[in-house]
Order: C-alpha cells, then sequence, then structure tokens
C-alpha cells in the first residue's frame, strides 16, 4: 500500500506523489471479477391499477426479474462500513464556476484578507495599494472564497462599494445577500435590501434569495413580508413570484405554512402546475401523505394533468413517508399511461433500494431500466456503489466502477464524495486522499464537505500533519472552511492535548462571525487545567469583552468557569 512520502513539505507534492502510483486499486479493477448469469426465472406477481391516482397497492413484489450483479470475487469484502450521505444533504456544484476574474488577483485580495482581518490591521489601506482592477467578477469571486464568513466577506464588500473606480451592480449585492441569508444575518440582510431598491439594484433573484432565506429560518411573517417590499419597489406581484416562495417555504419543510399562504392568496392570482407541484413538495417534505394526495387530487380537478416532475415529487414522498409499494405502483402506471419514466424516475427507487439495503431488487430495476432503453447516468452507479459499501462489499463497489467505465459515464463530483465517503468511514485515508487526486485532475472542484470528510479521516487516523496541509490545500482551491471544518480542527487539536492552539481557530472562527464550535466543554477545560495555565481562558474572555466580540467572550467565559469547578473540586479531594 501506498505509503505517504514523510520527507514532502506540502500537501499538493503529497498528491502528485500519489498520482504517480499507478493502479490506483478503486479505478483498476482486477481481471477475476466476472459478471453473474442472469437468472432465468421471472416473478408473476405484477401490479395492476386502473388510475395513476389510486395510491393503494395489494401485490407483492413489485419487480421484474431479470437479473445481473455487476461484478463480484469470492472473499473480497472488508470490514468497516462505508458511509451514505444523507438525502436531504444539498451540495453546490462541484465544478468551479468562471467569473472572469484573474485568479491570481483573487489570491492576492483573499491573502490579504486572510492576514489583516484577524489582527485587526488596516486592511482597507492594504488592499487600496494592491495593483489589482476592481470589478464585478473579482468582487463575487472573493465572496465566494468568504461565503461562510460574513464579517471578512461584508468589510471587503463595503471597502469595495466605496471604491471610485468601481460600483456594485445587483450581481455583487445578491452575492452578498446570498451570505447573510445563508448566516441568517438579518439585520443587515434587510437594511442592504433597501440599499438595492434606493439605487434600483432588485431584481426577481435578490427577492428569491431574501425568500429563501426567511423561509429556511422559519421566518412566514418575515417570508411573506416580501410581497409589500415587492409592491413598494413597483414589481409585480403574480403567479411566477407566489411560486418562488411557495416553493422555498416547501423545501424548507413549512408545508402547513406554504399551504396556509396559498388559501390567503389564491383569489389574487391563477395557480399553474408549478404552483401545485410546490404544495405537494412542501407536504411530502414533511411526510403528510394525506394531504399530498388532497393537493394532487385538487390538481386533477382543476384540469392539469400531472407531469413528470409532479409524479417525481410525489414518488420521493411516498419512498420518504415509506409507502414504498404505493410509489411502485405509481411508477409502474406511468410506465402505461406516461408519463414515461426517466433516468430520474429509476434514480429515486434505486436509491432507496439501496439505502435499505435491498441490493438485489436495486439490480433487477437498473436491469430494467437498461432494457427500456434509459441510458443510465453517475446518480444511479453512485446509488449502487453507496448501497454495496454500506453491505461492506467492496468488490461490488469495483464492479460498479467498471460498468462506468464501460458505459462511457464518468464519475462526478457526487460520486467522488460519496466514494471518498467510503474510504473515510472505513479509515482508509491514503485511498481516500488518492480519490482526491483523481477528482482534481478530472477538473471536478472539490467541495467543503469534501475536505471536511479528509481531515475528519486523517485526525481520526492520526495523521494530524496531513490535516493541517489539508486545510492549507482547501483555501488554496478557494474553498470557505465552515463550522464543521472548524469544529473538526478544533475537536482534533483538542484531542492531541493541544488546547492552546485550539483556543487561537475558536477566536479565528467566532471573529468571522461564525458560531461557537459545539465541543465537550468539560474535555476543553480539563485540557487547559491540565496544561497548568487555569486562568489563561479567564484572561482570554476578558481580551474578548475589551474588544467588544461579546460572544467570544461568553464562550470562554464558560470554560473558564468551567475550570474553576474542575480545580476547586480536586482541592477538596
Amino acid at each position: 500500500m501506498f505509503r505517504l512520502l514523510r520527507s514532502c513539505s506540502s500537501l499538493r507534492i503529497r498528491i502528485y506523489a500519489i498520482s504517480c502510483c499507478q493502479n490506483s486499486h478503486l479505478f483498476a479493477v482486477a481481471a477475476t471479477f466476472h459478471h453473474q448469469q442472469q437468472l432465468a426465472s421471472s416473478r408473476p406477481d405484477r401490479i395492476h391499477c386502473n388510475s395513476p391516482y389510486q395510491l393503494s397497492i395489494s401485490a407483492k413484489n413489485p419487480f421484474f426479474l431479470n437479473r445481473r450483479g455487476f461484478c463480484c470475487a469470492a472473499g473480497s469484502d472488508v470490514d468497516a462500513e462505508a458511509g451514505e450521505q444523507s438525502d436531504d444533504e444539498i451540495v453546490e456544484g462541484f465544478r468551479r464556476e468562471d467569473s472572469g476574474a484573474d485568479p491570481e488577483e483573487v489570491n492576492k485580495v483573499c491573502k490579504v484578507i486572510d492576514e489583516l482581518f484577524a489582527i485587526d490591521r488596516n486592511m482597507e489601506a492594504v488592499l487600496d495599494d494592491c495593483n489589482f482592477t476592481l470589478s464585478t467578477g473579482l468582487v463575487v469571486a472573493v465572496l465566494e472564497r468568504f461565503k461562510h464568513a460574513r464579517k471578512p466577506a461584508y468589510r471587503f464588500f463595503c471597502w469595495a462599494g466605496g471604491r471610485p473606480d468601481y460600483a456594485h451592480d445587483s450581481t455583487a449585492y445578491n452575492a452578498m445577500m446570498s451570505i447573510f441569508g445563508k448566516t441568517r444575518q438579518f439585520e443587515t440582510m434587510v437594511p442592504l435590501l433597501h440599499e438595492m431598491g434606493e439605487k434600483g439594484l432588485l431584481t426577481i433573484e435578490t427577492f428569491s434569495i431574501a425568500i429563501k432565506a426567511f423561509a429556511a429560518a422559519k421566518e412566514r411573517k418575515k417570508a411573506v413580508g416580501m410581497f409589500d417590499l415587492m409592491r413598494k419597489y413597483k414589481f409585480e406581484v403574480g403567479v411566477e413570484t407566489v411560486n418562488v416562495l411557495l416553493d422555498n417555504l416547501g423545501r424548507a419543510k413549512l408545508g402547513k405554512e406554504a399551504n396556509a399562504l396559498f388559501e390567503k392568496l389564491k383569489d389574487s392570482f391563477t395557480p399553474d402546475m408549478r404552483t401545485y407541484t410546490a404544495l405537494l413538495c412542501g407536504w411530502c417534505k414533511i411526510k403528510n401523505l394525506l394531504e399530498a394526495g388532497r393537493v394532487w387530487n385538487e390538481m386533477v380537478d382543476k384540469g392539469f394533468k400531472p407531469d413528470l416532475v409532479a409524479h417525481h415529487t410525489m414518488l420521493e414522498g411516498l419512498l420518504r413517508g415509506k409507502k414504498r409499494s404505493d410509489a411502485v405502483k405509481l411508477f409502474r402506471v406511468m410506465k402505461v399511461q406516461g408519463p414515461a419514466p426517466n433516468v430520474r424516475t429509476y434514480t429515486l427507487l434505486i436509491r432507496d433500494m439501496c439505502k435499505h439495503m435491498k441490493m438485489e431488487e436495486a439490480v433487477e430495476l437498473y436491469d430494467e431500466m437498461l432494457e427500456s432503453g434509459i441510458e443510465p447516468d453517475a446518480a444511479i452507479f453512485t446509488c449502487l456503489m453507496t448501497g454495496y459499501g454500506n453491505q461492506r462489499k467492496m468488490d461490488k463497489v469495483y464492479g460498479v466502477l467498471q460498468e462506468m467505465k464501460e458505459k462511457g459515464c464518468p464519475p462526478d463530483g457526487h460520486t467522488y464524495n460519496a466514494l471518498i465517503k467510503l474510504m473515510t468511514n472505513r479509515r482508509m485515508a491514503e485511498d481516500a486522499l488518492r480519490l482526491y487526486q483523481k477528482m482534481v485532475k478530472s477538473d471536478i472542484q472539490p467541495t467543503i464537505h469534501t475536505f471536511n470528510m479528509l481531515i475528519k479521516c486523517f485526525f481520526i487516523c492520526g495523521n494530524y500533519d496531513i490535516c493541517f496541509e489539508l486545510w492549507d490545500e482547501m483555501k488554496y482551491k478557494g474553498c470557505c472552511p465552515d463550522d464543521n471544518t472548524y469544529t473538526l480542527l478544533v475537536s482534533g487539536l483538542i484531542r492531541q492535548g493541544k488546547s492552546d492552539e485550539a483556543c487561537k481557530y475558536i477566536e479565528e472562527m467566532l471573529g468571522k462571525g461564525m458560531k461557537a464550535p459545539q465541543l465537550d466543554l468539560n474535555k476543553f477545560a480539563s485540557d487547559i487545567s491540565r496544561g497548568g495555565k487555569p486562568n489563561a481562558l479567564q484572561e482570554m474572555a476578558r481580551k474578548m469583552k475589551l474588544a467588544g466580540k461579546l460572544e467570544m467572550c461568553d464562550f470562554f467565559t464558560r470554560c473558564a468557569e468551567m475550570t474553576r469547578r474542575r480545580v476547586k473540586g480536586r482541592s477538596f479531594q
């Protein structure tokens, strides 16, 4: 097995060394793997349904047989369990968006912010002296680098907006609005929205960002209040706008609120297919299938024929609500009466089967899809690999990879992240790093989730040097560390007994506007006390208070209080 080169001082050098190792066993499948024979028998159970809107099934087994395995090799199972990403996990785009900005200038600006913001020097004066051309593309690219760090992002945004040779347009404002929305800084986001209105820069996207942020925070009244603001700035409040709000409320699992809003506004606009689909999504997200069925029937009664998106929404809702037999019935009706299933339809069902360890049925459905002439995509292969990984069948995982190659379907970012998670959950850190290298080589931009998995794995494996090299690599790749990244780093340092250094990262984290990490305060205070510095935390709390950083002050004060109690308890023993 490949061993990391101890002499290399940077992760990029280590990764280059890894790339020189040929025949990485995840992508080089042994010649001994072979396909299983197709079974000749067939199952008599078939689903009979006269109406596509009747969601109850009596058939016991929904699937055709004609099964074939991927690839197998006896005795190749491994012990650790592979991971599986949550269905609700939203991963942002893997491929880097081209903002048109010069990467060197973006790196130069980000370096100034990184080095000067935390120590509170005159960051703006240094930026003034930097020789670069300020543009919307540059501003958006820098904000993307600090999308989880609202304070440095906003400070840079304000500096750029004050430059005489540049003025923010709607794109730059929306990028800053998005950061405030994701971090729920509504007290700053709303004034920024009004500022855009006064400058005539508001767009539908601006209101969509605000509505989505309020909906995600379960602030229904504020989300609805966006309609009044739209009217104030002469924006038409029609079906498209209402659909945006309903859709975002539904995705935020606020189906009840979305329905209440619809009942309030339905007389002022004409609902369309997307309106009912958004309501359907809201109820399905919270697994209220009774209400979802009501919306479905109302949609049909109004003369709308449910399209493929509506069918997928209902299908996913049934699977979420553990009504798998009903989901299968709806799927079979789609095959007979339309709309015809596509690769997304099959992916929903196969993902659910893989999640519940029903791999034989998943493969049967995969074969059925191929026979119907539908080409598989990376999402289906990713589901199958995750399912086999959870069953500890690595030979099958390799077989799926080989199948992807034969089908001319290269792994995408989700596939790589699933494989990396599979390796990290099995503590196969070096293999995970190989996958990362292949991901980058394939011009797929790693996400913060990618780095978080790798950092966690190397901390668990005790290779702390690589963790900090991954931290540097993450910044080099323009990936902004989030709350989870800092928490992983701080927790790892505490486990190393380096609580003093952990305090520095906590200070940096809170200084950027993030929340205090979720740590074991008993362990944290114990490490500080054991290090012979029981007053260090109180001193740090005092400094934070003087600097006006009250959240940081409260955090360190709590840790200091726990340390004092621990020391006091020892003195009475």
